[in-house]
């Protein structure tokens, strides 16, 4: 048996620790916390906490911040824990626009300040500068949290204001933002087109791109995060018969699309990207129709072969499914009456 370095065991141990046992673990001594306050372990420590297990859902409502397990065995929410936010804010008005590797992207809605913000640390990060970078407008503005190949966390911000679209991108590295080209159709730079928060998959960041009328136009806009280039793939060939959403969802590095249709009552279909084109995993989705109120809260989850479909009160129905099983998969969801995201546990810094 080959004896390890003491040093390469104390490693291996630790960046199998909980995210909270990490932090508490960096006063034990000085050579604690320069080991455990390096990129390279906190780079190790999220890929190994990117497990189902440690997923969290945070929920906000007007009164109160909480985050809750998610209960494995029946896919439910289990208990809440308050959380208090370390920033400044007023009667909870935060949303949540992105997330990544336990960060999440937050706007101040009553300053309309960006945020980058890890709950599980309470660590947090202004993005907004002086010169009126990092400012979120609800419906005009779009973002996208990612990781380039430097290990660079960014923040990619898509502005409209006044039939104008500008593109900038945040480094956490260099704190700092900068302006990107964006060449694009003019009609998507109209108020009429709903663009979602940005999915990050495979090196790609996806967004959607919807008219918000019933017919209208719906596309998905890609963002490679290494060349910083944009193009245009086509939107799952959904039925035009109501309104259309599609929500993007990143499961094992493989992009997924909950595409829901309909007026009064939604339906859902779950496709996936292969290539440039759209596959439809459930053809026919044994499901009942969703009423309008109910599909507004809906988030998803996907454990051991099956479909969860869940609201902020709890589990509404499940699907079984005969496809490969997955561990778990999500978007970010605005839910009526809350607004949250599932994250992952991490010790992911908002900065450097």
């Amino acid at each position: 048996m080959v004896d390890l370095p003491i040093h390469t065991i104390v490693f291996e141990i630790l960046t199998r620790l909980p995210a909270k046992d990490v932090g508490r673990s960096k006063s034990v001594c000085k050579q604690w916390y320069a080991l455990l306050s390096t990129q390279d372990f906190v780079r190790i420590h999220c890929s190994r906490s990117l497990v189902s297990s440690n997923q969290r859902v945070l929920l906000i409502d007007d009164l109160t911040c909480s985050v809750r397990l998610i209960i494995s065995n029946n896919n439910d929410y289990g208990p809440s824990s308050i959380v208090t936010f370390p920033f400044h804010h007023q009667n909870n008005d935060v949303s949540i626009l992105s997330h990544l590797n336990g960060l999440l992207c937050v706007c101040l809605n009553h300053t309309y300040e960006l945020l980058l913000w890890n709950p599980t640390t309470t660590a947090f990060k202004r993005l907004s500068t002086p010169d009126s970078h990092g400012f979120y407008i609800n419906n005009l503005d779009a973002i996208g949290l990612y990781v380039d190949a430097d290990d660079d966390y960014k923040v990619l911000h898509i502005k409209r204001r006044s039939g104008v679209l500008g593109v900038y991108v945040y480094s956490r590295e260099v704190d700092s933002w900068r302006n990107i080209p964006f060449i694009t159709r003019q009609e998507y730079l109209s108020p009429h087109f709903n663009w979602s928060a940005g999915t990050f998959c495979g090196g790609t960041l996806y967004f959607t791109v919807c008219e918000c009328w019933i017919g209208g136009a719906n596309v998905v806009i890609c963002f490679d995060v290494n060349s910083e280039q944009f193009k245009e793939i086509s939107f799952p060939p959904v039925p035009s018969i109501g309104m259309v959403q599609g929500v993007l969802v990143n499961v094992k590095n493989v992009l997924h699309m909950f595409a829901s249709t309909g007026m009064f009552e939604m339906t859902i279909d779950l496709w996936t990207l292969q290539g440039h084109y759209w596959i439809k995993v459930l053809s026919c989705p044994p499901i009942p129709p969703i009423s309008l109120s109910l599909w507004c809260d809906i988030t998803h989850y996907m454990t051991n072969g099956n479909w969860f479909v869940m609201t902020k009160l709890g589990k509404l129905f499940t699907i079984e499914m005969d496809m490969k099983p997955f561990e778990s998969f999500y978007p970010v969801s605005w839910f009526r009456g809350f607004k949250g995201a599932v994250f992952v546990q991490t010790i992911v810094s908002p900065s450097i």
